[in-house]
């Protein structure tokens, strides 16, 4: 799947696009499945799910390493569909940066506001050199934490031209349960706080970027021999997992030596 020719002008002008029912309803409780049994090997290793410091409070979940805590996560970041919106973007030059679970459970609140590509790459931010593509596995509303964006800001390249009223023009990005949101990495945004009484709203992030910027997550240290050996080889190359790490190769057409 490519995107449409409306997806593709609403990617580039507004920074992000939605396309509808991407996971149907047996991926959907697949995903949801999954990540709850990553959240209980994420304890069971004795790890944090909340980030002092980045998180606003113990009611924000995050996951880190999913690629190495269920094989259902290492299909998913290599889905074609998802990989056909990434070139789409940002070319066939690019790696895998971070794959991450986000669950805003009731009583959570809103991080800092921040661009994914402001926290690998430093200023100006000219090109879009990364893309998030973000599974939604629960109806995303305003009033259930959904991500919050400042419109335009994937065109700002510089970090002083962020207006100091940026919180106040805030809007949600509102999506049902199975769609995907490609978000351009200049875009600003933040988690919205979920200020319902019992509703939990789980998005998975998969970060990708162009092949010379240093990956957010190291897979080589992250992921374990076992999950490394079942690995695809492409996947392998996208993880920087290979010995040229993330030095640019044209994977599709190279000839094995």
């Amino acid at each position: 799947m490519t995107l449409s020719k409306i997806q593709h002008d609403e990617l580039v002008k507004n920074g992000f696009c939605i396309l509808p029912t991407l996971l149907n309803q047996e991926r959907l409780i697949e995903a949801r499945t999954a990540l709850q049994g990553a959240i209980k090997k994420t304890m069971d290793r004795g790890l944090a799910t909340h980030i002092p410091g980045l998180d606003p409070n113990e009611h924000n979940i995050r996951i880190f390493n999913l690629l190495d805590l269920d094989p259902f996560f290492v299909d998913l970041i290599g889905d074609a569909e998802a990989l056909s919106i990434v070139e789409d973007l940002i070319g066939n030059d690019f790696i895998v940066s971070n794959f991450t679970a986000n669950i805003a459970r009731p009583g959570s609140g809103s991080m800092e506001i921040h661009s994914d590509l402001s926290l690998v790459h430093p200023p100006p931010w000219n090109e879009p050199w990364a893309i998030n593509i973000i599974w939604v596995l629960n109806d995303m509303r305003e009033e259930n934490g959904a991500t919050r964006y400042l419109p335009d800001s994937h065109k700002m390249n510089q970090p002083d031209a962020l207006p100091k009223e940026a919180d106040e023009l805030m809007r949600p990005i509102e999506a049902e349960a199975g769609s995907v949101i490609a978000m351009d990495g200049r875009l600003w945004h933040t988690s919205g706080a979920n200020l319902t009484q019992n509703e939990e709203r789980g998005l998975l992030f998969g970060y990708y970027t162009r092949s010379f910027i240093r990956p957010q997550w190291n897979f080589n240290t992250g992921l374990s021999d076992e999950t490394k050996s079942s690995l695809p080889e492409q996947l392998k190359y996208r993880l920087g997992l290979e010995l040229t790490a993330n030095t640019y190769t044209d994977y599709d057409n190279r000839t094995e030596q």
